[in-house]
């Protein structure tokens, strides 16, 4: 069996395996290169996988995170979560991947053990998304908002409608005006977003909701998508002449509710951020600062100095 097939075999055999960990999710947004995996045995049982993507420029190979995913890192099956385990299989997993010129991923936060890659000379730092814990209900979550977030939402629900079905087209469209206002291009094609879109609704793993006025305008949009335990608050985009509205903490407070009530998940997670007005406002929702390992190697010198004029590979 291939590394593919069997990777596909340890997926189905995980059920916690976060959405950007699927096949049909590397399939979707691994564009411009091509993904793989690492795949270790114990005995005839599949105990632990780690996927990467390995894309080219010119004559470098190195391995990446695709965008629109947020964590990959080493995964182990249930049977093997122990640290002994993680010792033996994170090694094993390491000297099978491909021979590259750079190694960068991002793990997802389960993976709290990066020490065997630090003796296999990789180096790591520490980022943070933000969780919320929703079998504490939602009464008690709405209650640990800060203030001023519960009074913005309360101000919003007066004058908007929250709207669930909206077209991806029309959400990818809302997202380039925040890129617009700034001055910046696009990071993604239309074309690009929705192959990702139509992965995530093929599996029945999204949803789009607007916020929009008595005018029939839209304020503002956000993208959610989740996996067995955890939702993710994946995209918004907001109108730059209607930001004043509150409509983007209506967003979240409705994508929170509907990960409670619908999906019935015990994780909400903001999917980030590092950048100081962002996280700021992760906090003010109660929500919990989580750690997780950006891990790296360079093999190349040449390559790590090009890198850093570039300010990063991916």
């Amino acid at each position: 069996m291939s590394e593919k097939g069997l990777y596909h075999a340890f997926c189905r055999q995980v059920p916690d395996l976060p959405v950007f960990a699927q096949p049909w999710y590397l399939d979707a947004v691994c564009e411009g290169g091509e993904w793989g995996a690492a795949v270790v045995r114990h005995g005839e049982q599949l105990a632990a996988a780690m996927p990467y993507f390995l894309k080219r420029k010119g004559p470098f190979r190195y391995l990446a995170m695709p965008y629109f995913c947020k964590h990959l890192g080493p995964f182990l099956h249930p049977d093997f979560r122990e640290l002994k385990f993680e010792h033996k299989f994170y090694r094993q997993l390491i000297e099978q991947l491909p021979a590259v010129h750079a190694i960068k991923q991002e793990f997802h936060p389960s993976a709290t053990n990066w020490l065997p890659f630090y003796w296999r000379g990789f180096r790591q730092t520490t980022r943070y998304t933000y969780q919320l814990n929703l079998q504490e209900g939602l009464e008690t979550l709405y209650n640990g908002f800060n203030r001023n977030v519960r009074r913005n939402i309360k101000k919003a629900e007066k004058v908007l409608t929250i709207r669930h079905g909206m077209a991806p087209e029309d959400f990818h469209r809302l997202v380039l005006l925040s890129f617009e206002r700034q001055g910046l291009p696009s990071p993604h094609s239309l074309e690009f977003f929705l192959r990702h879109d139509k992965a995530l609704a093929q599996h029945e793993c999204r949803a789009i909701f607007c916020a929009e006025d008595s005018q029939g305008r839209i304020h503002s949009a956000a993208y959610l998508i989740w996996d067995g335990r955890a939702s993710y608050y994946h995209l918004s985009g907001d109108d730059p002449e209607l930001r004043d509205s509150g409509a983007g903490l209506l967003l979240i407070w409705e994508a929170i509710r509907y990960t409670h009530d619908v999906l019935q998940l015990p994780v909400f997670d903001f999917e980030g951020s590092m950048i100081p007005n962002i996280e700021a406002i992760r906090r003010q929702f109660g929500a919990q600062q989580t750690p997780y390992f950006r891990v790296w190697r360079y093999s190349s010198k040449i390559f790590w100095l090009l890198d850093g004029i570039l300010n990063g590979f991916g």
